[in-house]
């Protein structure tokens, strides 16, 4: 939650984060009171913050609840199209504030918790973009994945190396979510198939059940609450029970974890594939539970209905739509074709037809070791049914293509669904496009290569299949809640509707030569700066200089993203300042921040790289305050929204062709800092937005990429050639920045010269050079705000609703629908089938 409002911000109420309003101040009071009291805190001054918040929490969640009963009953009486959105992970951060915004109570609930206590502010967060964006656009979607017990870890930085600890987020409670036992789900392993007359039965098998829990997810300002369901992994009572003797019942209670532990633990997502059979296990667990929710919510069409009124599946694809959101929920495909084929005993092709028109397949990654290729012999041992419809699927898709093109054994083998030689392994991108009715990338230079490289054969084959959607993000959790400065000096120029309609920003071009409003966003800017600068202060024990450049780079750490090369020019600075003291030189805070997965060695060591330089550079005197170097600890979503409005200058450094969008880059844009990139990812729309001009745009592009590939990398002589990367890089392989260890970062150096498949060496020039230009433009504040505020002004295209819009009316075949649900204290009309208001809706 923000600061309380001052009596004169009280009495401006901007409504872009809701109207305060004497009754919602007074309801929020009563509301906020009782929950504190239930919390039994009977001396409120020694109620904790965790006290506040979930009193906060549940009477914010008092006001939600009505609406999203409402919008249940409202599908199920109009039966729209429900649109299905499987992910394996959804970052969804804290959901109060979020809630809050698009419920229009932000600054009602400001004012209350304000009479109620000075002291119960607290810093909160939102939900995944997309989710937002469907429910803001009135789309009957829900968002489905598993409740991890334990999310991505926690990162501490110890001796300037990461330490993983566990992430308990659960340990306190939840206050979004509601279990829903009713709608408990088993979900089948192992066993095998039997084959008769009556078709294939998959028989002694081990049984999970998939417990759901249900968050709300509210439209902005629309009354419109949707779902994202969760399962949790349960065992079932007779779990390893059934023949058990004496001495044997407490192991079996024990082991009832192993079935639970699907459930216990997200895997970091760190662009490599593993291979283990616990994630195999988690993805057919959120797929098997998901698709029985989905025929259930199919059959039962009407609102308050109890039988199952569908039978028939022609129009199942006019019903669902169920997007793939990368290739980790893969098995929907083969699973629904189970479901069709092995129970409700539908013809094959019919089936078939029916699941291609039904999928549709996102692609995240161009990287070849992220993509999932699962060995044949563990499918065959957890899901053996499966695996035979897999076989099945892939023979009659090669039938095809050897109708097509007899004697072409080489692309035969180029895009089967089985990769055979050594392990044989299925290929889930592959079975993901085949099993689709459309493939996205998500920015258009990820989708051409998708197209034209990745999976070229199968693009020649259906290039109608092949679309891109350009990723997005939400403004009202990127702009609203976490830069109201910002968001409320946008509404005075443009007015209130940019909210809903991003695009409206391009109305500030007209304001670029203001000087009141390029000094207004310099302001805001510069308050940003100087709470973060506090922040720092109080966390890293560091002295900023709140009028320095801050250059920040945040996410995952990765060679691909290239921080490597943010640490060479770091280094660069540092000996410049070095060389000749009394040069001017414009101050700059450099903030790096991300987590390395677990396992990924060279990603923890490029951590302990940046932390050795920070320690080197940051206690200099003759460097000062010139120059200062921030490992974030622990990067995450709340830890975004803390840096994002505060950063002068956004770092989008991943060598061509490698990053397929990024969405960090866009808000960085949103929030009035400058970017410097290259053209990878959706950089290129953004320079084609802004205007290349208007951002800092350096280094190879995919062409030269290629071309130095074909001609072979040599990092050697770009060391040789360039005296500032040489300097920099032998300090790193001397001991220079690492004295008691003199060897430390010898396998940083030995990849940069003979393994560096991103090329830092290749682009460093050109890199120390742009950022040259940046500082020379930041001495001119004037002109600097000039291109924030074009930036600003060319950002209405990244937003989530635009790439919702374009999902719901390119691949999903809806129309979004600007209806406002009636809210629950107003009178609504009883349903057709005569279900009062009030009754429970089903899920």
């Amino acid at each position: 939650m923000s600061r309380p409002l001052s009596d004169q911000e009280r009495r401006k109420q901007i409504s872009i984060r809701g109207i305060v309003g004497a009754e919602n101040v007074a309801e929020l009071k009563r509301g906020f009171n009782r929950h504190l009291h239930f919390t039994l805190v009977k001396d409120r001054n020694v109620a904790t913050p965790r006290d506040y918040f979930f009193a906060l929490a549940h009477t914010v969640r008092d006001h939600l609840v009505g609406r999203w009963i409402r919008t249940q009953q409202h599908y199920y009486e109009r039966d729209p199209k429900r649109i299905y959105y499987l992910s394996l992970e959804f970052y969804m951060g804290r959901t109060l504030q979020n809630t809050m915004i698009n419920l229009g109570l932000q600054n009602a609930c400001d004012e209350a918790v304000y009479q109620v206590s000075a002291g119960a502010a607290t810093s909160l967060a939102s939900a995944a973009c997309f989710l937002d964006s469907m429910a803001t656009l009135g789309l009957a979607a829900y968002g489905y994945g598993i409740r991890y017990e334990y999310g991505i870890f926690n990162q501490k930085i110890r001796d300037g190396w990461q330490v993983e600890e566990a992430d308990d987020w659960l340990r306190h409670g939840n206050p979004w979510e509601k279990a829903r036992p009713e709608y408990m789900l088993p979900v089948h392993f192992y066993g095998r198939v039997e084959h008769s007359g009556t078709g294939a039965k998959w028989v002694d098998t081990q049984v999970v059940l998939a417990l759901p829990y249900d968050t709300p997810v509210p439209g902005y300002m629309n009354n419109t609450v949707n779902t994202m369901r969760l399962w949790s992994a349960r065992a079932p009572n007779d779990f390893n029970l059934r023949d058990f003797n004496v001495g044997d019942y407490i192991q079996a209670v024990l082991d009832r974890n192993l079935a639970e532990n699907i459930s216990r633990v997200l895997y970091p997502n760190d662009n490599f594939f593993e291979g283990k059979e616990l994630r195999l296990k988690q993805e057919y667990f959120v797929v098997a539970a998901t698709l029985q929710d989905i025929l259930r919510r199919f059959k039962a069409s009407k609102f308050g209905g109890t039988d199952s009124v569908r039978t028939v599946f022609d129009s199942f694809p006019d019903q669902v739509a169920i997007q793939l959101n990368d290739t980790h929920p893969a098995m929907a495909i083969p699973e629904l074709m189970r479901i069709f084929v092995d129970i409700e005993k539908l013809p094959w092709n019919k089936a078939w037809d029916i699941t291609k028109r039904t999928f549709a397949y996102t692609n995240h990654t161009v990287l070849p070791e992220a993509l999932e290729r699962w060995p044949v012999d563990l499918v065959e041992k957890l899901l053996p049914r499966h695996l035979q419809i897999i076989y099945e699927i892939n023979q009659r898709h090669l039938d095809h293509i050897a109708s097509l093109f007899p004697a072409d054994v080489d692309r035969l083998r180029r895009m089967s669904l089985i990769e055979e030689g050594g392990t044989k392994r299925i290929n889930m991108a592959h079975l993901c496009i085949v099993g689709s009715h459309a493939v996205n990338g998500v920015a258009k230079i990820h989708s051409e290569i998708v197209r034209t490289q990745v999976f070229q054969d199968f693009a020649e084959l259906e290039p109608e299949k092949f679309q891109n959607k350009t990723n997005g993000i939400t403004p009202r959790r990127w702009l609203l809640l976490c830069n109201p400065g910002l968001a409320e000096l946008i509404a005075e120029k443009i007015g209130e509707d940019y909210v809903r309609d991003l695009s409206q920003l391009a109305k500030l071009h007209d304001f670029v030569d203001d000087d009141l409003f390029i000094r207004e966003v310099a302001k805001v800017k510069q308050e940003n700066k100087v709470k973060f600068a506090l922040y720092l202060e109080k966390e890293y024990k560091v002295k900023i200089n709140p009028s320095s450049m801050f250059d920040v780079h945040v996410k995952r750490i990765h060679e691909y993203k290239r921080q490597l090369m943010n640490c060479l020019h770091i280094i660069t600075m540092y000996n410049r300042i070095k060389r000749d003291p009394t040069k001017l030189f414009v101050p700059r805070t450099v903030i790096i921040g991300g987590k390395a997965a677990p396992g990924y060695h060279m990603a923890k060591m490029i951590i302990k790289l940046i932390n050795a330089v920070a320690q080197v550079v940051n206690n200099d005197p003759v460097v000062g305050s010139k120059l200062k170097v921030i490992f974030l600890e622990n990067y995450r979503v709340s830890l975004a929204e803390k840096v994002i409005p505060a950063t002068d200058l956004s770092e989008q450094i991943s060598t061509a062709g490698t990053e397929a969008s990024g969405t960090g880059n866009m808000k960085f844009m949103l929030n009035g800092a400058l970017t410097i990139g290259t053209m990878d990812g959706a950089n290129v729309e953004m320079a084609e937005e802004a205007g290349e001009e208007n951002l800092f745009i350096f280094g190879m592009r995919v062409e030269d990429v290629a071309e130095l590939d074909r001609e072979g990398y040599d990092a050697q002589q770009y060391y040789d050639r360039l005296p500032e990367l040489k300097q920099a890089v032998d300090q790193i392989k001397s001991g220079f920045f690492s004295s008691n260890e003199p060897d430390l970062f010898k396998d940083v150096v030995n990849m940069l010269f003979h393994h560096d498949r991103f090329k830092v060496f290749a682009d460093y020039e050109a890199y120390v050079k742009c950022q040259e230009k940046v500082s020379e433009l930041y001495l001119n504040s004037k002109a600097w705000t000039k291109m924030v505020i074009r930036n600003i002004a060319a950002a209405g295209k990244f937003s989530s609703d635009r790439t919702i819009k374009e999902y719901a009316r390119d691949i999903w075949h809806v129309e979004p629908s600007d209806l406002k649900i009636p809210p629950p204290n107003e009178p609504r009309e009883v349903a057709e089938d005569g279900t009062p208001n009030g009754t429970e809706a089903r899920a």
